[in-house]
């Protein structure tokens, strides 16, 4: 495992090769986004933004939702994995916002946590992105980058992921370390023949580092 000073600086080489990395699903407002993260859990984004555009037309808001049903919602996201589920959280959450939150989304941690279907991953990226708040979410790719690099033991929880990381960096960098690395997890650092090899830099001048544990 890398120490603190090392991680740190592949890191950066990784935000420096993504330096203008954002999201590539496109939202309005957060309850879009609320309803995007809901439906990305072990989803690719492709399957998401073929359905998004019609479940917000007939979605825009959580009344709409709350007047509709769960079998319903399922019409328009049956092409996603756990779809049965998805439309649930999607319908219990907008109910939650109704009762709880005056029809909004809130913003902070805990109260995004409260709602059905937002775990610490999705109120990162709703904090981060929605309401531009520090904060790193590790989703798949972060996770796989992080333990291919050896950032991060093999065993590592997404919990301690993000610990480490946003004890790393400075929390400016939070949002944008989050969207270069998954950039870089799907485009270099791929499940199958990463090309990891071929960014030498990530590695350069290490050996003036504490290089590892």
């Amino acid at each position: 495992m890398l120490t603190k000073e090392a991680a740190q600086h592949v890191v950066y080489e990784i935000m420096k090769l993504y330096p203008n990395a954002v999201p590539t699903m496109h939202y309005q407002n957060p309850f879009q986004l609320l309803m995007v993260v809901i439906l990305s859990a072990q989803a690719t984004d492709e399957s998401v933004a073929k359905v998004k555009d019609r479940l917000f037309e007939r979605y825009p808001n959580p009344q709409a939702v709350s007047e509709s049903s769960p079998e319903e919602i399922e019409s328009y996201i049956k092409t996603i994995g756990l779809y049965r589920n998805k439309a649930k959280y999607i319908y219990k959450s907008s109910h939650q916002l109704l009762e709880t939150f005056d029809g909004k989304v809130p913003n902070t941690r805990e109260e995004l946590q409260s709602l059905t279907g937002i775990g610490p991953k999705s109120a990162n990226i709703l904090l981060n992105v929605a309401f531009n708040q520090d904060a790193f979410a590790v989703d798949t790719h972060v996770a796989r980058v992080c333990k291919h690099h050896k950032i991060v033991e093999e065993n590592a929880t997404p919990k301690q992921i993000e610990e480490l990381i946003t004890e790393i960096i400075p929390a400016k960098y939070w949002g944008r370390a989050h969207q270069a690395m998954i950039s870089f997890g799907r485009e270099i650092c791929s499940p199958r023949n990463p090309k990891c090899h071929e960014h030498p830099q990530l590695y350069e001048n290490l050996e003036e580092i504490n290089l590892m544990d």
